[in-house]
């Protein structure tokens, strides 16, 4: 899980494809459950809370960018 403070530092872009990608962990993690398959069933909640952190941060900066 990364750190606030890290992902600050990175780019829009970076922050928009580590978005694509945690989505696309998150779809796997689904169907691992639905199958059983599953191991670690907190890493769903993790997952979310991280896209969650970045979508927040980009807000926050189109925020900032428009006022």
């Amino acid at each position: 899980m990364a750190k606030i403070k890290d992902l600050r530092a990175k780019t829009d872009d970076q922050l928009n494809e580590q978005v694509v990608s945690l989505k696309k962990e998150a779809m796997n993690l689904r169907f691992q459950q639905t199958s059983g398959q599953l191991a670690n069933t907190a890493r769903i909640g993790q997952v979310k809370r991280e896209v969650a952190q970045i979508k927040t941060i980009l807000a926050e900066r189109n925020k900032g960018s428009k006022e």
